[in-house]
């Protein structure tokens, strides 16, 4: 699949929870440029939605620049064009199926040309530790900044993925039913297993959940999410997982052919140019965020980086 990367425009970003911009964001400048949407779904957790429905009925306007605070999987059954996704333009054609986390901007070339499924998950849905497997299925497809935010499947993979999706609308209107939410997880579960088994992504890496270093692999991508804005070393995570600085290495390249530092810097930095992209924030207050005290330091960083 092409992609291009998408040069920086100096727009600002509006951050909205509950009607309420994030202290110090100046939304004058940013009426009809930037849009975000907070509001994760209500009751269960749990949206399925279709395209282009829920684009063309959607309060915002979908072909601008916006991010959500909650997970979501975009199917593409139909159309072709471009995703874009923190700051690269991805190729949709029929049977790409991008996986969103929150945070991550992005936004679509066109609210009429696609046909498809919208599922929507809040984070508590998906949060870390509920249920066993979650681990694998979650850092395996989502926060894998490593590796392309989508996954290609073939027709017949399409029909066992579009039965479970119509068994998920069914039980998404069970909301507040015994065992609903437990119903939809493992219903999700099973579309993402079916995903990792049958998709891909265009490169020979698949997961292999029977090697060892496969889960050592997924708690440092969980450990990185969750740290990144104050660790910054190698040292600093093999310590928090308990292994060796040179255990650490050798896994992470063989899963993922990046060092763990390279994959460290790669998260500071897209959150960097998320910041310098779309909000207002000085330097030294980006570079603050992020758990650098000298703000020269960050600058050398950000460049040597980019």
């Amino acid at each position: 699949m092409a992609v291009r990367e998408c040069a920086p425009t100096g727009m600002l970003w509006q951050t909205r929870h509950n009607g309420i911009l994030k202290e110090g964001m100046d939304s004058d400048k940013l009426e009809g440029r930037y849009q975000t949407v907070c509001e994760a779904p209500s009751g269960n957790g749990f949206r399925v939605g279709h395209m282009p429905d829920f684009l063309l009925h959607s309060d915002i306007d979908d072909c601008a620049p916006h991010v959500h605070a909650f997970y979501e999987i975009l199917w593409f059954q139909r159309g072709e064009g471009l995703h874009t996704v923190d700051f690269t333009d991805y190729e949709v054609r029929p049977g790409t199926i991008f996986f969103l986390t929150p945070g991550q901007i992005h936004h679509f070339d066109s609210k009429e040309r696609y046909s498809g499924v919208s599922i929507k998950m809040c984070t508590d849905f998906m949060r870390d530790g509920q249920d066993p497997g979650s681990l694998p299925l979650k850092y395996d497809i989502f926060h894998a900044l490593d590796a392309p935010p989508y996954y290609m499947i073939d027709d017949r993979t399409a029909v066992t993925l579009g039965h479970l999706v119509e068994e998920m609308e069914c039980e998404e209107r069970n909301s507040g039913e015994f065992g609903n939410i437990d119903m939809l997880k493992a219903m999700l579960r099973m579309f993402l297993i079916n995903v990792l088994r049958h998709g891909s992504q265009g490169t020979d890496r698949h997961p292999d959940e029977s090697r060892p270093s496969h889960l050592l692999f997924l708690k440092f991508r969980q450990a990185v999410e969750q740290n990144y804005r104050q660790m910054h070393t190698v040292q600093e995570y093999a310590d928090r997982l308990n292994v060796a600085t040179r255990t650490l290495n050798k896994c992470v390249n063989e899963h993922s052919e990046h060092s763990p530092l390279a994959l460290i810097n790669d998260r500071i930095v897209l959150e960097a140019k998320r910041m310098v992209r779309y909000t207002n924030m000085m330097i030294k207050e980006i570079a603050l965020e992020l758990g650098f005290e000298d703000t020269s330091y960050f600058v050398k960083f950000f460049k040597r980086q980019t």
